[in-house]
């Protein structure tokens, strides 16, 4: 992620990002308030539905060359005009190699400007070791060499991870040898969330199990360990959902900026959603198990729908049967209990899968793709997911119902010509814009703030160490030493929020941030000026993750719509930030627009930056400091 030179060369840079110019305009300042009152604001929306259709033949092979007026589009069984038809073919190597390329930026200068293919159509794969066993993780890793031998040239994959967090193994390439190379250097890790984090270790008998199996025992003491040990479990599985939607919620807004379509290949082991209550008849609470994350799921899917990503999950554990018959299961099944427990197993075994399989299911119908379970060709089904998502047609309406009440429409496509199959996202919520999260109070991202009332979820996984960058606001950052080469602070910058344990010396980093006006929300007020509010983030990170420092700024813009049209290539803030004069550290800088929740944000390691010249102060238009 390079960027912009000192100071001046910041709005070069944008203007890149911006628009591919080449020239550094004068843009004025746009003049910042002091104010703290929250806008209300009155817009009237016509919301466009886009749909990626996937055709296919009785031998499911992509079918072309079909028209618009070959289609027909209702929601909610009211029939819908197309204002937009486009067919999409899988890239030819010229097409899918041509990548809209950056200039060669100074060395002090960064981006989270994210170059695509001009055919738009991308392919990630997301390796999921949160909710999968380590022997699956590894079946996983082989039949993906084994697709990348077959991998069509051109071809642009990138690779993600999840453990507790979501992390980038490697950026979009065409390149095999590179994500070979990934995949190959990738180690499985067990997840503590799993019951199971190896895999294949059968059923095993649980304390409460032997305490049963123990003469003379207490029926209350052992119906209240098997309750703690299922809600143990419950709770285990709540936790690893959230992660997994956090995790999918920050590609969505990673991805929501790169045209077209986007296919996400999403290798998990299990994954449920609904945690359904005890119907043992042991427990005596059986609703002590009991969850359900659908609201969170909806929103999730809806961020993927918007950002026209299509999810193809495939279940890591390929095709398997009840562990109930594993050699490696040790639970005890003889004796009087014995049958009880084996039917009980089973009957936990269907319904556990029937959630995970149900929820793939439903995350792949709600997006446009197609869920894979139950099979042992994985490197099949990254081949067929990759195919059907570069081959489809993107069709746009306006509903002619355009109440925003929340409600779920269902969407229905068809087609005059028989023997075809089609796929595509069957509906949406006709949901309300979300108010502002923190409209009026700065978001706390401090050191020791972590869960504080007015921290932003979000913005918390945005702004992690390693995580990747949100590009919904396409920034330009140059960051440069402020201290003297050979000299050191005692104090850290003013404004700066240590954290306690921070001791000097220390070195300050100057950070220029530059946005376009273009990305950013504003609202028109009676004094007739667009007026805009903007959180201006710097976090200081050890290697392993540590936050040690921060600046926050909350930043209300005011000016005229001549003044924006001629600042659009860039705004610039100036904000400064201390870190400890020996050692490696990272720093994150981030933005988020208060009115649409949407945020920008670029990592920089100190190494890269730290013997670079002293900064000669903030460009002309600089906002703030």
């Amino acid at each position: 992620m390079r960027g912009v030179g000192a100071a001046g060369a910041l709005v070069l840079g944008l203007s890149v990002i911006a628009g591919g110019q080449t020239t550094a305009p004068s843009a004025p300042a746009v003049p910042a308030e002091t104010g703290q009152k929250p806008v209300t604001t009155i817009r009237t929306n016509a919301r466009l539905v886009t749909l990626d259709v996937v055709v296919k033949d009785g031998r499911g092979h992509p079918v072309h060359g079909l028209k618009a007026d070959q289609f027909g589009i209702s929601e909610n069984g009211a029939p819908q005009t197309i204002t937009h038809f486009e067919e999409h073919a899988a890239p030819t190597l010229l097409d899918a190699t041509r990548f809209q390329t950056m200039p060669k930026l100074p060395a002090n200068v960064f981006t989270n400007y994210s170059s695509v293919p001009a055919s738009g159509v991308v392919s990630v794969v997301l390796l999921d070791a949160l909710n999968t066993p380590m022997t699956d993780q590894g079946y996983v890793r082989q039949q993906m060499l084994e697709f990348l031998k077959t991998l069509q040239p051109g071809m642009q994959i990138a690779i993600f991870g999840l453990n507790q967090r979501l992390v980038m193994l490697q950026g979009f390439t065409a390149d095999p040898e590179l994500l070979k190379s990934v995949l190959t250097k990738t180690v499985a890790k067990g997840s503590a969330l799993l019951n199971d984090p190896v895999g294949g270790n059968g059923i095993q008998n649980s304390m409460a199990d032997n305490l049963e199996d123990l003469p003379g025992m207490d029926a209350e003491t052992i119906a209240n360990l098997r309750e703690f040990e299922a809600r143990t479990k419950s709770f285990q599985e709540q936790i690893r959902a959230q992660y997994t939607l956090d995790a999918l919620n920050q590609l969505a807004r990673y991805l929501s900026v790169l045209p077209g379509r986007k296919n996400l290949i999403w290798f998990s082991g299990s994954f449920p959603i609904n945690i359904l209550p005890d119907t043992t008849e042991t427990l005596n609470y059986p609703f002590a198990t009991m969850a359900d994350g659908q609201d969170e799921l909806r929103e999730t899917v809806t961020m993927l729908s918007r950002g026209q990503v299509a999810v193809y999950p495939v279940d890591a554990r390929g095709l398997f049967g009840s562990p109930i018959f594993s050699a490696a299961t040790n639970r005890d099944y003889s004796g009087g209990r014995g049958v009880a427990r084996m039917q009980q197993d089973n009957n936990d075994f269907v319904m556990q899968t029937f959630q995970e399989h149900g929820t793939m299911l439903d995350m792949a119908a709600a997006t446009g793709g197609r869920a894979f379970v139950n099979t042992n060709g994985l490197a099949a089904a990254v081949h067929s997911a990759i195919e059907e998502g570069s081959n489809f047609y993107s069709i746009a309406y306006v509903p002619s119902n355009s109440t925003e009440d929340g409600k779920l429409r269902r969407i229905k496509v068809r087609v005059n010509q028989s023997g075809l199959t089609l796929a595509y996202r069957q509906g949406y919520y006709a949901d309300l814009p979300k108010r502002p999260v923190s409209l009026g109070a700065p978001v706390n991202l401090a050191p020791g703030s972590e869960g504080a009332p007015n921290s932003h979820a979000a913005l918390q996984l945005a702004m992690m160490r390693g995580a990747p960058v949100p590009t919904e606001i396409p920034l330009g950052v140059s960051v440069v030493a402020k201290t003297p080469a050979g000299k050191t602070e005692e104090k850290v910058a003013d404004g700066n929020r240590p954290a306690a344990k921070l001791t000097g010396p220390f070195k300050r980093y100057a950070v220029n941030i530059a946005a376009n006006p273009a990305a950013l929300n504003f609202v028109q007020k009676p004094d007739g000026k667009m007026h805009g509010d903007i959180d201006l983030i710097l976090l200081v990170y050890t290697a392993t993750g540590e936050l040690l420092n921060s600046q926050q700024a909350r930043v209300q813009l005011a000016a005229s719509l001549e003044q924006l049209k001629a600042a659009a290539n860039g705004i610039v803030w100036h904000q400064e930030i201390s870190t400890p004069a020996k050692g490696e550290y990272f720093l994150r800088i981030g933005m988020r627009d208060e009115h649409t929740d949407r945020f920008g944000a670029v990592e920089v390691v100190t190494s890269a930056i730290r013997n670079l010249p002293p900064s000669a102060g903030p460009p002309i238009n600089a906002i703030g400091k």
